[in-house]
């Protein structure tokens, strides 16, 4: 599957960019989503987890890098998804969770991550070392950066030759979007400036040869960028070719490589088409599925509480506010105003941080209650035009809830497949 990243940058050379969507999130319906697309199209699928999600201490969804490994195998093979088809990758893979320890404790920790990753067969990794870790500034100099990557790569390496098979790709560059997207409303990004990006590429380079890497950067399939795109917990920032264009002549430089963009959820079609044909051949999307997947389960909830009685006012809604309430970490730094404001992103900010929350018990049990109730139940056509108008075709007949759950998260991703295969590209500005 490694096949698929070597081919990206070949197809920008011919002038026929062909993209792929990486899919981060570790919730079972999307994970079931993107492998049943997969499926009925019979093309790859880019299946990725973050370092904060999934690493060798258990990350936020308790999962290692095999036990996530796990979880995709056995919905792959639910969903009749060949093994062939999916390719696995690590985001941000780094010192970040162990930032605030001193450098080489974390960077120990780093270490261990990405063998942990290597080992369970990830084979596309972002390695991200550029943020600065205790009593070092916030973010480090290329460098820096580039040092602490190789050392990365040579671990990831030093597994992945021992195990056999394919050898690791790797995605490099400093210019992250914040995961999971900004906490403020934005007026606008400003795209990486060129120079930035010329200079990102020749340190680490330059950093892989001096460390007899020269072999394993041959294998740098991408470079994060800022293309000028952004969603905070309420407005987004479209791609803007026009600001981007400067940017986009480095890759005639660089016919090897291609850029991957961060935070491209809730592009829609025109913006990710255009970043596909200006070099962007990798588009990160995982809130914005986990965003339509909590739209399409409230959906659900109000036209069950209008509908049954007995169910409740809305029950699954009130059992996910109990659960943040119950334990704030998870938005509290990211969500700022009164009362009501935060209740008001807590549920529907763009950002998503409803997300670590749907492990919960509460949850699980409102989401099985929910399902339950409504699982066989002909769904009359007036309630979906009033709660979900777009599921129009799920109406009186009975109702598979994890069906029109599982559907409403292709629909994005049909959007992302067509931006990837060239069909929503809109007239280029970069040459």
């Amino acid at each position: 599957m490694v096949a698929v990243l070597d081919a990206l940058a070949e197809t920008r050379r011919a002038k026929r960019p062909r993209g792929i969507a990486s899919v981060c999130s570790a919730h079972p319906l999307v994970l079931r989503a993107a492998l049943r697309h997969a499926r009925e199209r019979a093309g790859p699928v880019l299946v990725e987890a973050t370092c904060n999600q999934v690493n060798h201490r258990g990350g936020y969804t308790g999962m290692t890098p095999a036990g996530f490994v796990d979880l995709v195998g056995r919905i792959a093979r639910e969903e009749r998804c060949p093994p062939k088809q999916i390719l696995l990758g690590g985001d941000h893979l780094g010192p970040n969770p162990w930032r605030a320890r001193p450098a080489e404790e974390a960077m120990a920790e780093a270490e261990t991550m990405v063998a942990a990753y290597a080992g369970a067969g990830f084979r596309k990794l972002h390695l991200d070392c550029s943020m600065g870790c205790a009593g070092e500034p916030p973010a480090l100099d290329d460098e820096t950066t580039a040092r602490r990557a190789a050392r990365l790569a040579k671990i990831a390496d030093d597994v992945c030759r021992e195990a056999g098979g394919a050898m690791p790709r790797f995605i490099l560059g400093t210019e992250v979007p914040p995961p999971g997207g900004a906490d403020h409303v934005l007026d606008g990004v400003e795209p990486t400036a060129p120079d930035a990006a010329r200079e990102t590429i020749a340190v680490h380079r330059r950093v892989f040869q001096v460390a007899g890497l020269g072999e394993a950067f041959d294998r740098v399939t991408g470079i994060v960028v800022q293309p000028g795109v952004e969603f905070g917990n309420r407005n987004v920032v479209r791609y803007d070719r026009e600001k981007a264009a400067d940017l986009c002549r480095v890759l005639d430089e660089e016919p090897g490589l291609v850029f991957e963009a961060h935070s491209t959820d809730y592009q829609g079609a025109a913006p990710l088409g255009a970043l596909v044909e200006d070099g962007f051949l990798i588009l990160k999307v995982g809130p914005e599925l986990n965003f339509v997947l909590r739209e399409a389960l409230y959906a659900l909830d109000l036209i069950a509480s209008d509908l049954l009685p007995g169910y409740g006012d809305r029950p699954l809604m009130r059992a996910m506010e109990a659960a943040m309430q119950a334990d704030p970490a998870g938005w509290q730094r990211h969500y700022k105003g009164d009362g009501a404001e935060a209740r008001f992103l807590r549920h529907y900010s763009l950002s998503d941080r409803i997300r670590y929350y749907w492990p919960s018990p509460e949850a699980e049990a409102a989401v099985e209650r929910l399902t339950a109730a409504l699982t066989g139940v002909k769904l009359p056509l007036p309630l979906l035009w009033q709660h979900m108008p777009a599921a129009e075709h799920f109406a009186d007949r009975p109702l598979d809830p994890q069906e029109l759950l599982i559907w409403r998260v292709m629909r994005s991703l049909d959007v992302y497949q067509a931006a990837a295969d060239g069909d929503a590209t809109p007239r280029a500005a970069c040459s």
